[in-house]
């Protein structure tokens, strides 16, 4: 695991990047709002998608300072360009030059996700949500994204369901909506998260064409 800082602007952030031997891509986790890299859930999904030979980088897309203001937190425009920063900056690195790149995201996160990855189009091999909020990403982005989608909601996460399957409706990329029986929106039933893992783990194996 290495610790980086990934600069944008005055905002210094703070990240850790694990990759594999032999890693085919690498998942970018935009975290949802009052969360941070240090999110046991996400950190959770990044030790299974590292089980399977896929690298990560968690990353803060908010400085302490920013995380404390509310509205910012769903400030979909800053969290995309947080993330586009990010993208920039693993892309720049020598050891990246011929990976896959993916997007993890969750809450708000997704929809930054989902913003970045129309914006990127073709540069993007996979995006997946956990409980997300993919319908702040705006219709018009939605209709633009390329990269194939998974979207993980909770079974009883009652109204992000419908938002989910709103959002869904408007991709015309490569599309799964998949809902975890029993479970609510931070996936805290027992086995539910593990569901979650094991779908997004087998989203982007099979999207960065890893040996499985």
């Amino acid at each position: 695991m290495s610790a980086v800082f990934i600069q944008d602007g005055a905002a210094r952030l703070g990240g850790e990047w694990v990759l594999p031997p032999s890693a085919a891509g690498v998942v970018l986790f935009a975290h949802g709002s009052g969360s941070s890299r240090l999110s046991p859930r996400n950190t959770y999904v990044a030790s299974v998608l590292q089980d399977r030979g896929v690298g990560t980088l968690l990353f803060d897309l908010l400085t302490q300072e920013e995380d404390r203001d509310y509205a910012t937190r769903f400030d979909i425009e800053l969290l995309t360009r947080r993330l586009l920063t990010a993208t920039l900056w693993l892309k720049g690195e020598s050891k990246m030059q011929s990976l896959q790149v993916g997007y993890f995201g969750a809450s708000t996160g997704a929809a930054a996700a989902l913003q970045a990855a129309a914006k990127l189009e073709n540069k993007i091999a996979a995006v997946v949500s956990r409980g997300g909020r993919p319908d702040l990403a705006g219709e018009q982005a939605l209709r633009q994204v390329t990269a194939p989608t998974l979207l993980l909601v909770g079974g009883v996460d009652y109204g992000v369901i419908e938002l989910n399957q709103q959002a869904y409706s408007l991709l015309n990329c490569e599309k799964q909506l998949t809902l975890i029986p029993g479970a609510t929106h931070l996936f805290e039933e027992p086995g539910t998260l593990e569901q979650v893992a094991r779908h997004a783990a087998d989203w982007f194996v099979q999207h960065f064409s890893i040996p499985k």
